[in-house]
């Protein structure tokens, strides 16, 4: 048995142990079997999104942890050396490729920009190690399978988790459970929105060319995307590098995997049919300042034919009765037979509120999350499963982008998901799977 093997058994049999199960023939030693056996983890991308996944999974800092971090990543030297105060033993990197050469680490948490998410985490699938990974899971759709064909290879070997904090919470539950119940009969059509604005019309490239910061590494920083020089205009978060169609894919791709969650798993979807989409401005070089996409989905034997709609930048489905969504900067709204259904992060609504009044779900109700970090956790130690995997949030991704593709296109597109193909319209390959620059291929 090689020596990750051993310890992923060990960390595997402590955590059941611990639990009060035993692993027969277990060739972990007695004194190891505790809960208290701790991941060796490391972070690619540590500042920003990366600072708060390394709180959520390890702890503030090395006498605080509840894991061991012992590598660091980031292009930024200064976000390096600021986090190694936090984590002084701790490796530092500045390409996660050399990272995921050190033997030692058994998971990481990739937050980097979108660009590189599935990159890294299908290079850390591959090598055996655990992947925590930032939503989006990818930034094509060509990436998002490839993530869900790597999970699917390595299932029982790794867990995964797509940084989808809002799918652990009790209100997301609440919404699944009427939902799939009844409550509100046959849902036919939903509506999802966030009003988050892109770019306006008139953004350009940078024409200027200032010099790269001594601290940052930019080759690295841009990794698979195109040759572009640097420019600090890229920079501020992630609503501002993710405006640019070669490093993110907007709000949709960032918003939409927490929104379009919702009913994806409330309505158990999977492969649209078509894909339409609409928008203030098409540019090859960032996403519009709002989208509008429309899917159609086919019926199964659990619910009919499904139109589901995407709306941001300040779109926005009609109001129902008695709610002015003009007052709710995101939201989902199912449409049923028997009535409707309004939510967001923390709001479960029935409609009409006069016919459901007295209405209570005695269904079975889905059971609490252990919180979402610590899902992804014990699922590194124990192999127990994760409700937003690569296998569900890959698809989740993968439907999500398509809308990007129509986009794009400016056409109505008919998925063939077996081939990857948008029929008759050999335009949207370049969309669906993008080029890498040499050395960054996925």
């Amino acid at each position: 048995m090689s020596r990750r093997a051993d310890r992923r058994q060990l960390l595997k049999s402590a955590a059941l142990a611990g639990a009060g199960f035993w692993i027969a023939g277990s060739a972990a030693p007695a004194a190891s079997r505790s809960a208290n056996e701790k991941l060796n983890v490391g972070v690619i991308g540590s500042g920003g999104r990366g600072h708060a996944n390394t709180d959520g999974v390890v702890g503030p800092n090395e006498q605080n942890a509840r894991e061991n971090l012992v590598a660091l990543c980031d292009t930024n030297q200064n976000v390096l050396e600021s986090r190694a105060k936090q984590f002084p033993k701790a490796k530092r990197y500045t390409d996660w490729r050399k990272l995921l050469e050190q033997k030692d680490v058994d998971a990481v948490i990739v937050s980097t920009p979108d660009h590189h998410h599935a990159l890294a985490s299908v290079a850390a699938m591959k090598l055996g190690k655990h992947v925590y990974c930032e939503k989006p899971v990818a930034h094509s759709v060509y990436e998002a399978r490839v993530v869900q064909d790597t999970y699917k290879e390595m299932k029982g070997k790794v867990a995964t988790q797509m940084g989808t904090q809002i799918h652990a919470t009790p209100n997301y539950r609440r919404v699944v459970e009427l939902i799939q119940s009844g409550a509100i009969g046959a849902v036919r059509e939903a509506h999802v929105w966030c009003d988050r604005e892109g770019f306006s019309p008139d953004k350009k490239w940078p024409a200027d060319k200032p010099e790269v910061p001594k601290n940052a590494n930019w080759d690295l920083w841009l990794g698979p995307a195109p040759e572009r020089p640097y420019h600090p205009r890229y920079f501020g978060g992630c609503m501002i590098w993710e405006q640019w169609w070669d490093y993110g894919n907007g709000c949709i791709g960032d918003m939409g995997s927490h929104l379009i969650d919702l009913p994806f798993w409330a309505l158990r979807l999977r492969q649209p049919l078509t894909v339409e989409a609409e928008g203030a401005n098409r540019s090859d070089e960032f996403y519009p300042q709002w989208l509008i996409v429309r899917w159609e989905h086919p019926a199964t034997k659990r619910r009919p034919a499904l139109k589901l709609t995407w709306y941001d930048g300040g779109k926005k489905p009609p109001s129902p009765p008695g709610h002015d969504l003009k007052q709710w900067g995101i939201g989902v709204l199912f449409e049923g037979e028997k009535g409707k259904l309004l939510a967001d992060y923390g709001q479960c609504i029935l409609l009409p509120e006069d016919q459901f009044k007295d209405f209570k779900y005695t269904g079975k109700p889905i059971p609490p999350s252990l919180g979402h970090y610590e899902e992804w956790i014990h699922a590194c130690k124990t192999g127990a499963p994760t409700l937003c995997n690569f296998d569900y949030s890959g698809m989740l991704v993968e439907h999500n982008l398509l809308g990007t593709v129509a986009f794009r296109v400016g056409k109505k597109l008919t998925w063939e998901p077996k081939s990857m193909k948008a029929v008759d319209c050999p335009e949207a390959d370049k969309f669906i799977r993008r080029e890498y620059r040499k050395g960054w291929e996925i």
